[in-house]
């Protein structure tokens, strides 16, 4: 049982957190903001320094982007103060990888959403020799010879192998899933004819398309996508509800002042909608997507359920 002084000192400290809280945010930021990403190049790495530069204009201290590989960046700021000073840059594999193995944080509980930065939706691809040209025909192909198509995909957990499981799934055909280490491994491999079909990134498909060295037949977008505008949705055109898209945002820690997330958000959403990023997100493949932190807490509970659902249903394990 506390003592008198105990539950003084602790309604004391619970009335001064708040008031703590706030100065914070409103003092916000009194020195440079650490953004981590995986390596230098990698998908959650070019966006952030994409946002950096202006994010630094707009706070007024610099900020500076961090490269760790592995999960090391999510462990930093998960384990980080909540005061805005470190932050995280991190795509889809943030919430889909502890569905597929033990990991060191927990996507919920341990950071708080700030912005969206980017979508790429996956695209449905097969070679050419393939005699279909819709979602429909193919659908209806791979039911009239179950176990003879097959899809390369990249590791498991990856956003080309979970489209495909998807897809299998809510189609109910039966395709041979023939896993390469990289996606690129299984574009060649689809492109050289030792596939029948695959589930890429959209971007830097389009070359490929209008070589004529794959036929694209949807992409798996909710709604049509500015990357390839010709294409209609594989949701629209034999599969209805089908989506499958990769994200990449900005996260804190878990109870950072919701005054600095939501400055935060509004800052990184300016500069994503600015039309100079808008265009160079566009130049790698990407489409460039802001929201509220609202809007990214629901992406990731919502993208967690549906794919958490396929996931445990094929019985899926990091490989």
């Amino acid at each position: 049982m506390l003592r008198p002084v105990e539950v003084a000192a602790s309604f004391a400290i619970a009335i001064w957190m708040p008031y703590t809280s706030m100065a914070a945010a409103q003092n916000y930021p009194t020195k440079p903001v650490r953004i981590l990403a995986i390596g230098p190049g990698g998908g959650s790495d070019f966006p952030a320094r994409l946002v950096a530069p202006g994010l630094a204009v707009a706070l007024g201290q610099n900020v500076i982007v961090d490269n760790r590989g592995g999960v090391i960046p999510a462990q930093i700021v998960s384990r980080a103060l909540p005061d805005g000073y470190s932050l995280l840059s991190a795509g889809s594999s943030l919430w889909i990888g502890p569905l597929l193995q033990n990991s060191p944080y927990d996507p919920v509980k341990d950071f708080a959403p700030v912005s969206l930065l980017n979508q790429a939706p996956n695209i449905l691809v097969v070679h050419p020799s393939l005699p279909v040209q819709s979602v429909k025909d193919l659908i209806a192909y791979a039911k009239s010879k179950p176990g003879e198509l097959n899809c390369g995909t990249n590791p498991t957990g990856g956003s080309p192998h979970l489209a495909y499981e998807l897809f299998k799934a809510m189609a109910g055909v039966n395709i041979v899933r023939v896993p390469f280490g990289a996606s690129a491994q299984a574009l060649v491999a689809l492109i050289g004819g030792q596939l029948h079909l695959m589930f890429p990134s959209a971007g830097g498909m389009a070359q490929y398309i209008k070589s004529g060295r794959l036929k694209a037949l949807a992409i798996a977008s909710a709604k049509p996508s500015a990357l390839l505008p010709e294409l209609p949705t594989i949701a629209s055109s034999g599969l209805p509800g089908y989506e499958s898209v990769s994200y990449n945002g900005i996260f804190a820690p878990a109870k950072t002042p919701d005054a600095i997330v939501k400055r935060l958000s509004h800052e990184i959403g300016r500069i994503i909608d600015s039309a100079d990023v808008k265009d160079k997100l566009f130049a790698t493949g990407v489409e460039p997507l802001s929201s509220t932190p609202e809007q990214f807490a629901n992406v990731v509970k919502s993208e967690m359920t549906r794919l958490g659902k396929v996931i445990k249903d094929g019985g899926l394990r990091a490989e």
